[in-house]
């Protein structure tokens, strides 16, 4: 596990930073995927053995883990300072009536936001595997058994 984390704080750390950051944060779901792919790259090239599309899945949800934490360290603050009051004006300007407001709706579209760095980190972590791993039997299947002839021309006995 330790193994994997110091990729996983790197893209994380991608993640998070980027989708913070205004004007780029609108593709923070990008950044999220991008994050997964940088960790699993580093992760599979800094392990002796073939990596499989599990352990990219793994890598890519720490790295989710990792960017949404740092997304919710820094963003929440910023939003409850500068950004509350600008978003109900604006919902009270277009006439959109919600059912929800002020910090609950904050809130909310904090979480939805880490929801979606954690599944597109995941998916960029899974991704990364068949498009970085190149060593032989990554994700190969075990041979199929027979039960025909062997090398000496005999048939094995059955069961």
């Amino acid at each position: 596990m330790i193994d994997k984390l110091k990729p996983a704080l790197l893209g994380g750390l991608i993640a998070g930073i980027l989708s913070v950051v205004p004007f780029v944060s609108t593709c923070c779901c990008i950044w999220a995927a991008l994050g997964g792919l940088l960790a699993s790259f580093m992760y599979i090239k800094n392990s002796p053995a073939p990596i499989s599309t599990g352990e990219g899945a793994v890598v890519g949800i720490l790295t989710g883990a990792v960017g949404s934490l740092i997304y919710v360290i820094i963003q929440l603050p910023l939003a409850l300072l500068f950004g509350l009051a600008s978003m109900e004006e604006q919902f009270r300007r277009s006439g959109i009536e919600l059912p929800l407001s002020g910090i609950a709706l904050l809130l909310l579209s904090v979480v939805l936001v880490v929801f979606l760095i954690l599944i597109f980190s995941t998916i960029g972590g899974i991704v990364g595997v068949p498009i970085f791993e190149k060593r032989k039997g990554a994700q190969s299947p075990p041979p199929p058994q027979s039960f025909g002839a062997g090398p000496s021309g005999q048939y094995g006995t059955g069961l």
